[in-house]
């Protein structure tokens, strides 16, 4: 990786844990430009034409391959946005690693908007990792937008995670799945200081026994807000279960507005929300061990997240 320094290392270690150039296919941007890539025959990266941006076309029936699209900026006063386009083959399984970190320390914004559409061919199976970083006393956004289009008997397992120190940002997650398809996300942010997160999620239940499982766990610390809004259409016999648990700390503040529309007699669909503060015995236990109340409080933190 010779054409990095030492902070867009560390920001591709943390949100994508790479500490060299992977194996396969990969393709690393930093500041709105693609500075490594490479592909092959069973996952190509092709750049796009019209606009900024990559397809990510994967064979049908690959296994055990993965690929790397890791996004870092690292100057102030740029916003980057990008359109990144997935095809999955049938029966294909693949594990995609995303992810972006902005390093900002000077007066003006910084921010990457990631557009990124999925489409799933029959019986694939899709793991997608999406990690956002900010790092310095600048401003930093980040918008992700992703689009799921699931055929029958597909798997899509979502993990995205805020890691800290993003000023502002905006995720949204539509998908739409056909018979027998399952969508699973789990969903990880902490917020301090003054920062905002929001999170809204809508999918679609089209076929017959499809089915979606969302988990989210967040932490708001200082004045920071957090907002997630979730809503789950059964149109079909399916099943779909969220549950947003929240930790409030200081002056923070959490919203969860849930919307479930059974739209099928079959259709099963359940929210579920838990927030507050730490309970003060299980702050008391860890204080009897000998931590302080901000050290028990960050141990209780971490493995909430965890």
């Amino acid at each position: 990786m010779g054409k990095l320094n030492k902070i867009d290392k560390d920001l591709l270690e943390k949100i994508a844990d790479l500490h060299k150039i992977p194996a396969g296919s990969f393709n690393i941007r930093k500041n709105g430009e693609a500075i490594e890539r490479a592909s092959n025959k069973d996952i190509q990266i092709v750049p796009k034409q019209d606009k900024s941006g990559i397809d990510i076309i994967v064979a049908p029936n690959v296994k055990n391959k993965s690929v790397h699209i890791p996004v870092i900026v690292t100057v102030g006063g740029f916003s980057d946005l990008v359109y990144n386009d997935f095809y999955i083959g049938e029966n294909a399984e693949v594990l995609i690693v995303a992810g972006c970190g902005v390093h900002n320390n000077t007066s003006e914004k910084s921010g990457h908007d990631g557009i990124h559409s999925f489409h799933l061919e029959k019986g694939c199976k899709v793991k997608y990792i999406e990690k956002h970083l900010g790092i310095g006393e600048g401003e930093k956004v980040l918008n992700p937008t992703t689009y799921i289009q699931m055929e029958d008997e597909s798997i899509f397992e979502m993990e995205t995670i805020q890691l800290g120190g993003v000023s502002y940002s905006k995720r949204d997650t539509k998908a739409v799945l056909k018979g027998n398809a399952k969508l699973v996300v789990n969903e990880k942010i902490l917020t301090d200081q003054k920062q905002v997160a929001k999170t809204n999620f809508k999918i679609v239940l089209k076929g017959e026994k499809s089915s979606v499982e969302v988990k989210s766990r967040s932490v708001a610390k200082d004045k920071s807000r957090q907002e997630f809004v979730s809503n789950i259409i059964g149109k079909n016999e399916c099943f779909g279960h969220v549950e947003c648990d929240g930790i409030m700390l200081g002056q923070a503040r959490i919203d969860s507005v849930p919307k479930i529309s059974a739209q099928h007699n079959m259709a099963t669909l359940v929210h579920e929300a838990a927030i507050g503060k730490i309970a003060g015995d299980q702050l008391l236990k860890l204080q009897t061990l000998g931590l302080t109340e901000e050290e028990a409080q960050e141990e209780i933190i971490k493995g909430f997240l965890k």
